[in-house]
């Protein structure tokens, strides 16, 4: 069983199990959240498709902590004017295990 869930307009396809990282929550990890913007769930060759999202459907997940994404460096110059600017960044996101989905 498998279902696309909707999360701050990211869509994530997840199984139970699956670790998925979402934007930064503000959650405990070991806490409980739940997804309730599910657009499709498929169960043995049968698809259920959200117009736009399933009915009384629902993806529960636990909060495993925080993660820290790559390294972005941002490189801004102006040629011939000796204008250079480097800075970097790093997203913060929140990882979770989908425990159950709920049709």
């Amino acid at each position: 069983m498998y279902a696309i869930i909707s999360d701050r307009n990211n869509q994530a396809t997840v199984r139970v199990g699956d670790v998925v990282t979402c934007d930064l929550m503000d959650a405990e990890p070991g806490s409980t959240i739940t997804f309730d913007q599910v657009l499709l769930i498929g169960n043995e060759g049968k698809v259920t498709v959200g117009k736009p999202l399933v009915a009384g459907a629902k993806v529960t997940a636990e909060v495993i902590g925080l993660h820290k994404g790559k390294k972005l460096i941002i490189f801004r110059f102006k040629r011939r004017k000796n204008v250079r600017r480097k800075t970097g960044h790093r997203q913060r996101y929140t990882q979770v295990r989908i425990t159950g989905i709920e049709a």
